[in-house]
């Protein structure tokens, strides 16, 4: 489902070029669920931010569902953003002058689903992460882990081929994280959604179907341990 192929990525800072990505490669199959570790300032919101088409590597090429990313427009990557990937954010990202269910609604309105469908899919949603009775609650009053949860639902309440959550759980305590990872993953693997999480929880890695550790600007992929009676005979 998505492909990289010697992406790099760097900034300017004070003057100075800083690389973030460099030569990155990586292959994500539909329904995997891939989380994604490594130091702080290595390069993992900038690698989903590149997946997402929010940005564009420097050279290289990333190729979402047979469509290169790379080759597309700022207007034809929101485009495609908008109908194909979700994005679950670690300081959510509500809209505050918009109510829990109006959130939900807007993605939907941004693919112009019928109003009736949309609001039907959004009361759905809140169904399905336990908040119908805060659809017309707003941001600031709810709980941190309340306002994750809609976000959850907000990410994949338009159907996407793609979530992608930075660092889902980081704002959260531990046992209201380990509740909304438990749903994101739940949620994703019931729609047959591909989940990419970025996370510094080893607790959230161990959920995920392969682990991925970005160093030294390269996607690395950790080899398994060798059987036992392998190292045995070693």
């Amino acid at each position: 489902m998505l492909s990289l192929r010697q992406v790099s990525k760097s900034y300017r800072e004070a003057g100075t070029r800083r690389a973030i990505l460099e030569g990155a490669e990586l292959d994500i199959e539909r329904g995997e669920f891939v989380a994604v570790t490594g130091r702080s300032g290595t390069g993992k919101s900038t690698l989903l931010n590149l997946i997402s088409g929010i940005d564009l590597p420097d050279c290289g090429t990333i190729v979402l569902d047979g469509v290169d990313l790379t080759a597309l427009s700022e207007r034809q990557r929101t485009i495609n953003r908008r109908h194909r990937v979700g994005f679950v954010f670690q300081f959510f990202n509500l809209i505050p002058t918009l109510s829990v269910a109006e959130n939900l609604m807007l993605p939907l309105e941004l693919i112009a689903l019928q109003e009736q469908t949309a609001r039907q899919r959004v009361m759905r949603m809140l169904e399905r992460v336990d908040l119908v009775a805060r659809a017309d609650s707003y941001p600031d009053r709810l709980s941190g882990g309340e306002q994750q949860r809609v976000a959850v639902a907000r990410a994949l309440v338009h159907e996407p081929d793609l979530v992608l959550a930075d660092e889902p759980t980081g704002n959260l305590d531990a046992e209201t994280g380990r509740m909304v990872l438990a749903l994101l993953c739940d949620m994703s693997r019931d729609a047959g959604k591909t989940l990419i999480i970025v996370t510094h929880s080893a607790e959230a890695a161990a959920r995920a179907g392969r682990v991925l550790r970005i160093d030294n600007g390269r996607i690395l992929e950790p080899s398994p341990n060798p059987p036992v009676a392998a190292r045995a005979g070693s």
